[in-house]
Parts: C-alpha cells; structure tokens; sequence
C-alpha cells in the first residue's frame, strides 16, 4: 500500500470523487422530512441525523482495502455534510504498526489518503493523495490539527477569521486558496479505534452553507468513531495479509539454479482478496546426472495455516528429491507425510524431472491441474498426465508419464489460481489459457508473461504460480555439456570407460582432472559388474560441477563398509568419497545410477 501504484490508485479515485460531486452543488444537501420536502441535513430530527448516520454502515468499509475505505469516508459526508472533506492516516500506521496518541513536536508524518470536493471548491489545495506530510509548530501559533493529533479531542473552528486559515491549511498558499474561495468553517475530528489513534478527518464548509455547529460535531464524532473501526480491521488485515505473504515468499526459492539444457523462469503472484494468499508453492532442483526436478503445489485452504504446511510438505519434497527419487515415488512417500500432518491438510502436487541426455520429462502428478506443452511451432496442448488423488487422501500409487520436448518448446507448470473462476468451469478457463499461452511471444512467455493475460487475471480472487521451462537448442559450435555412452557388458568394460571419459576431458580441456577421473570411473564400473550385472550407460556432465554417472540392473545401493588391513576389496568407494565432492546412488526403473560430482579447476 506504500508503492506508486497505491499512489495513482488513490489519486484516480480522489478524482472520480471530485468528479461526482461537480455534479451536486451545496444546496444538493438535503434530506426528505416527514412531509416530503427536502430539508437541509442541520436542520434534520434526531431520528433523521441517526438515519444519516446509519446509512453510513452500507456504504463505508465495502472492502478491507484501507484506501478504498478512507476514501468512502470522504465521498459519504460530501456534499451530504461538508463541501470539502480529506482523509488522512499516520505514517506509522500504513506501515503496519499499532496508532497512539502523539506526544511529539508538530505534526507527526501522516499521509493524505483520501481527498473529495464539490466543484464550488474544486480550486483548493489539499496536500495531495499519496504523498506524507509533517510540519513542526510555528511560534506563538497553535496547529489546529496537531492539537486534534495530541489530545484526541475535535477542532471545531465555526466561523474562520483570516489568522485561522495558516492553521489549518497544509501552505501558505492553501490558505490564501481556502479564503479565495469563501470557505468559512473548518471541523477535525481523530480517528479513533480501540483506543489507538489511527488518522484524522477534516471537513469545511464553503459559501451558501450555514457553518458548523455543536450537532454537526457531535454527529461528525459518531460517524469518525464508526469509520475508525472499519479502517482498523482493514489496517488489522491488510498488516496479517502481509505478513502471509511476507512468510510464503521466505517459504518459495529466492532462485532458480543453472540447469544444463534448461531455461527455468518461476513467478508468484499473490491475491489482493480477502484470505486470497496461502499455500501455493514451486520449486526447482538440481540433480545428479545433470536431470533437474520441477516442482508445482497447492495446499488446500489460505492464511497462516496454508503457508505453514506448504513449507512442511516443500521441505520433504525437497528432501525426497535429494534422493533423486522417481517422480511418483516422491508422490507417494508426500502422500504419507501429508496424512502425518496434525491439521489433516490436503494438497495437489505436480513433479516433472528434465533430463537433458534426450530432452524428456518425466511426470507424475498428485490431484494437479495438466501441464501445458508449447512446441515452439505454434502448437499447445495439455499434456496428459494419470492424475492420482490429491496428497493426503491416502489413495496410492501413482503413475508416471514420460514427454519428449523438441528444442525451443515450453512446458508451462501452474497452480488453479491462473484459471479460477467464479462465472466459468474450469474446462472453458483452461482453453483460455491455451490460446493466450498460444498468442505469446516466446520470450513474453519465458518471462512470466502469462500471470498478466491468464483468463482469470482481471478477476483473479486466489493466488497463483506459474513455472515456464523452456528446452534449450543443443549448441552447434562445440561439444554438448552432457555426454552419455553404452558400455560392454564384460570384463573391458572399464578400460573402455576409462578412454572415454579422458578423450571427453581433453575435449574440454580439463585434462587435469584425468587422473582422477579415471579412477573414479573404474572404481564405478567394477562395483557394477561385481553387484549390479554389468554396467549400463555411462554419463559424463559438465555444468557448474563435473560429474560422472554409472548405470547398472543390480537392486541395491552401495554403501561404504569397513574394510580391514587383510581384505582385498571394499576401498573403492572410499576413495571416490575421498576424491571427489559427494557422491550418492538413486534407484531407477530397471535397476539404480551411481554417480559421482568433483569441482571444476578454478
């Protein structure tokens, strides 16, 4: 609510303001008595004023937008009450802290929040929406307004002499404004709720219009007191609704990391409706092998409850892929730790890992909305991925899916907040993202484009995310950072092994790391065919780390023993642990990958 946008936002309404009320004049202030004929709000009966007054509860605080809600203040006493109404709230309270009674020198910093006229005063110069204010007190001069301020009290200046107008008016020029145009009475009343200080209200009257008297007071307090409420539960709101947001975005990756053969471009855009932020979620991983991990969430339900469990349930998927578990074996390892929750929380999930060696997608998806495929010729379609049940239903297992992506094409990942709609099915939405994911330029696309054109953007009431992998074109000036080979199934299988991984680092030009590397690619190929019936493929990837990957058909994973002075076996994987950065293994469909990662040379 601090940004320029808020800024145009309240100036465009203060304006619309001015400009319904150009149309009613002062003498437009008027009220049906028992009789028919129209009698000026001062002279109303006590049930009329409480009439007045009671009208007021329909037609300020519509929403919980704290500006929106200041600004009704003002269009309701115009031209009803005053000729000229300004709303304005503490500095301190906007930006989420508690109001209280100002004890320092001057005016404290407040900002104009809302500002409306009829046109007989259109000249004036109120201190102008959006922007703050403050100014110390004169000598020997008294500020109306900073006494309002101080003591919580009303200002009531009936008839205005000519010394009164510096006191109350923002400049000098202001002043000689208000006196130009005839205005003659001023009244100020705090904004009060549960005893904070929150703003203040000023009205003047201008010619035509009797002044301010005792009843005009004691009414402008009554209606002061019952707007104070509705601007405290908005700024109540407003401060909760940031902190929400403020925790999902602590929640969400800060950045995406560099993927070999992949472009990955994440957005999230919270909800301005009410209770419209909560447990959307994205994340991108890295793998071994050079595979990367996309991953799209939603947990059912908003607020701090929401955004708490997706981090729960993002940090358990993170942990998973760690593992570099298949997809939907991610999917059914989150089903039990979703059921495990205390709150008993639901959540749709969509896991895709990019491999780069073919440039597929493996997909499986939990309850989510179906990925969009973008071929980079023109073509979109939902890639048809089984849905299992939503995370937490306890209905298991689930189904893999795998994609093959030509280079340039797109899969757009995304939560139901780009879609969702009250007038529409969901089935008529999708087809409107289609064709507006269609229209895009790719690098519109590629930049999140699609959050502002999405068929539910202009009345989008929950929030969204939206994740844009794009394949990269292989490069044609060099070799490919992701090498893979099939090697023999018998005994020269590492001797094999061994010249392609030197020839491949030569290429390179990381000869350096030769030596290493072909012991680490023996050691990997003998501990394949001693437990794991042969190696498979061999994969070489040069990213931000170097690693070396060794497939096989055996079911266990490896793991470190103990090996005595007397055994002949058993160091192997030892010394790749002491060679090289980390190490680790992953089962697959027909059998397990072990691999091994060493840092570049600087």
């Amino acid at each position: 609510m601090n940004g320029g946008k808020g800024r145009r936002r309240l100036a465009a309404r203060a304006s619309a303001g001015r400009g319904a009320a150009a149309h009613r004049s002062a003498a437009a202030r008027r009220r049906l008595g028992r009789t028919g004929r129209e009698v000026p709000l001062d002279r109303l009966t006590t049930r009329g004023r409480l009439a007045w007054l009671n009208s007021a509860g329909s037609r300020i605080g519509t929403t919980l937008d704290l500006e929106r809600t200041a600004q009704e203040l003002a269009e309701f006493t115009v031209p009803d009450f005053a000729d000229g109404a300004a709303v304005d709230i503490l500095e301190s309270v906007l930006r989420g802290e508690e109001g209280s009674r100002w004890t320092g020198a001057g005016v404290p910093l407040m900002r104009a929040i809302a500002v409306c006229a009829v046109e007989e005063l259109s000249s004036l110069e109120p201190t102008p929406v959006g922007e703050t204010f403050g100014r110390a007190e004169k000598e020997h001069e008294t500020l109306l307004h900073r006494y309002c301020l101080r003591q919580g009290k009303p200002v009531l200046v009936s008839r205005m002499r000519n010394d009164d107008f510096s006191t109350v008016a923002p400049t000098e020029s202001a002043a000689a404004k208000m006196r130009a145009a005839g205005v003659h009475s001023y009244l100020a009343v705090p904004l009060i709720a549960r005893g904070l200080l929150l703003g203040s209200a000023d009205f003047v009257r201008g010619p035509g219009t009797p002044p301010f008297s005792s009843t005009d007071l004691a009414l402008a307090e009554q209606l002061a007191s019952q707007a104070a409420v509705y601007i405290d539960n908005a700024r109540l709101y407003g401060r909760e609704r940031e902190h929400v947001v403020s925790l999902q975005r602590t929640l969400l990756p800060r950045t995406t990391p560099l993927t070999p053969g992949l472009r990955v471009q994440a957005e999230y855009a919270p909800s301005t409706a009410h209770h419209g932020v909560g447990g959307d979620w994205y994340d991108v991983m890295a793998l071994p092998g050079g595979r990367t991990a996309l991953m799209v969430g939603d947990v059912m339900g908003h607020g701090l409850p929401a955004a708490a469990t997706m981090g729960r349930l993002r940090a358990v998927a993170r942990t998973l892929m760690t593992l570099d578990m298949a997809p939907e074996r991610v999917l059914a390892r989150l089903d039990l730790a979703t059921r495990d929750l205390e709150d008993e929380q639901v959540a749709t999930f969509l896991c895709a890992v990019f491999d780069p060696a073919d440039s597929t997608y493996t997909l499986a998806s939990a309850g989510h909305l179906p990925p969009l495929l973008l071929d980079g010729r023109g073509s979109a379609e939902f890639v048809d991925v089984p849905v299992g049940a939503p995370l937490g239903a306890g209905v298991i297992p689930y189904d893999p899916v795998r994609l093959e992506v030509p280079a340039g094409g797109n899969l757009v990942m995304y939560t139901d907040g780009l879609v969702k709609s009250r007038q529409r099915d969901v089935d008529h939405q999708l087809n409107g993202l289609r064709s507006a994911a269609r229209a895009l330029a790719p690098e519109a696309l590629e930049g999140g484009g699609l959050i502002g054109c999405a068929p539910a953007d202009a009345a989008r009431f929950d929030e969204a995310v939206l994740l844009v992998a794009t394949t990269a074109p292989a490069a044609s000036d060099g070799p490919a950072d992701v090498r893979e080979w099939q090697l023999p199934q018998e005994g020269r299988a590492a001797s094999v092994a061994r010249g392609l991984v030197t020839d491949q680092l030569a290429a390179w030009d990381l000869t350096e790391l030769a030596d290493v590397f072909e012991l680490v690619v023996s050691e990997l190929v003998g501990n394949a065919l001693r437990y794991g019936n042969g190696p498979g493929r061999l994969r070489l990837l040069r990213g931000e780390r170097l690693v070396v990957e060794v497939s096989d058909t055996g079911p266990d994973l490896p793991q470190i023993q103990h090996a005595d002075l007397s055994d002949e076996g058993g160091r192997g994987l030892q010394l790749i642990n002491m060679l090289c950065r980390r190490w680790g293994s992953s089962r697959t469909v027909t059998g397990k990958v072990v691999w091994a990662e060493h840092n570049l040379p600087s």
